[in-house]
């Protein structure tokens, strides 16, 4: 399975893994991927700093990169008092009365909630940048398309590279004359925020389009999607959905029983693409709770970041109830083939016998 992308990163095989748990992202870059952690869920940058040093120490030398969500042009935000100013009492009236019809509890009064609030905000993202680079990084990936010019740049003077996701050709080439290295060919299909080209047009447009390396994301659970992957063109592929349904999820997101029993149960329909989770399209479970914002009585989602405000703390609570009906996660159509939790070790041997066989099976057709 190796491709010129490994010998670039010093990974084994060119399996990249985007995931919000560092225990994923470290158990990944061991098993000869590069794990990716997602920054987003970080609000303070010493707590990321924290993280990232304890990477430093689990990744057993090999390589690991960083995800951030920040967009290529600087907005003008305000404070968080501002932002959430800007959220009609409408929007809270509605979010309060689902969560009361869908029977989640408040949470105690004593709980901790979840970060990730203010990781959306481009200030905050800078400060992830800034904290990535005093780490050892292999690769800083923008889940919104180019990072600003100078944060390109920043990146390149210390040997990073950076990497950005592309659901369109054109998007491709405006990301790659901004300096970016690799682009991440994101389908339709995909988890998180997504376009609307589905992976098999998308992959070879973007490899035609582009001459920097290419990254197939979106559909992608299977040794033979791998190796459908790398004969579209991409020199690797970018997964995500298929690390929540790992033991090591649970270790970083330890109260996430009911999001795993919810995904092990669901089939490749199971989900819908809908602004309500951020304010920008993205792929999410669906559940009793995109269903209420499904229906006729609900408003419009805000724009990013004032949707991901509004509903933050709706999350939090959902998250808390553990129930498998109501919950609210990202995640793609290869949903249907997560079928069972096990190590991140056992779903990359998985990924490269599926591989090797898929190449077998294709050398007797010749």
């Amino acid at each position: 399975m190796r491709t010129p992308l490994c010998d670039r990163l010093g990974i084994d095989v060119p399996i990249i893994g985007f995931t919000p748990s560092e225990h994923v992202a470290a158990a990944l870059s061991r098993a000869g991927g590069l794990g990716v952690l997602g920054c987003v869920r970080f609000n303070d940058a010493a707590e990321l700093d924290r993280v990232l040093t304890w990477m430093d120490e689990n990744t057993g030398g090999k390589p690991y990169g960083v995800d951030i969500v920040m967009p290529a042009k600087v907005p003008a935000e305000g404070t968080q008092v501002d932002l959430a100013k800007m959220i009609p009492d409408g929007h809270r009236a509605f979010v309060d009365r689902v969560l009361k019809e869908l029977s989640v509890p408040p949470l105690p009064d004593d709980t901790d909630e979840r970060a990730g609030v203010l990781g959306w905000l481009h200030s905050v993202a800078r400060s992830h940048v800034e904290v990535a680079l005093n780490h050892p990084i292999k690769l800083i990936a923008n889940a919104l398309g180019s990072p600003p010019a100078d944060v390109i740049g920043q990146c390149h003077d210390r040997g990073v590279p950076v990497a950005a996701l592309a659901g369109k050709a054109e998007h491709a080439v405006r990301h790659v004359e901004n300096g970016v290295d690799f682009v991440v060919a994101q389908g339709y299909e995909a988890g998180g925020h997504t376009g609307e080209i589905a992976s098999m047009v998308l992959v070879p447009e973007i490899v035609d389009a582009v001459d920097v390396p290419v990254l197939a994301a979106g559909g992608i659970g299977s040794g033979r999607q791998v190796a459908a992957a790398l004969a579209l063109g991409a020199s690797g592929v970018w997964m995500g959905s298929m690390w929540l349904a790992t033991e090591e999820y649970l270790q970083t997101m330890g109260e996430s029983v009911a999001m795993q029993q919810a995904l092990v149960a669901a089939s490749s329909s199971d989900t819908v693409r809908t602004r309500i989770y951020t304010g920008k399209p993205a792929r999410l479970l669906k559940t009793r709770w995109t269903e209420a914002w499904a229906s006729p009585d609900a408003p419009e989602p805000l724009p990013m970041p004032l949707q991901n405000l509004l509903v933050s703390h709706a999350h939090n609570r959902i998250h808390a109830a553990n129930d498998p009906s109501v919950v609210s996660m990202p995640v793609g159509q290869i949903v249907g083939r997560m079928n069972r939790v096990r190590p991140v070790a056992d779903v990359v041997a998985e990924l490269v016998a599926g591989y090797e066989e898929a190449l077998s099976r294709l050398d007797k057709t010749r």
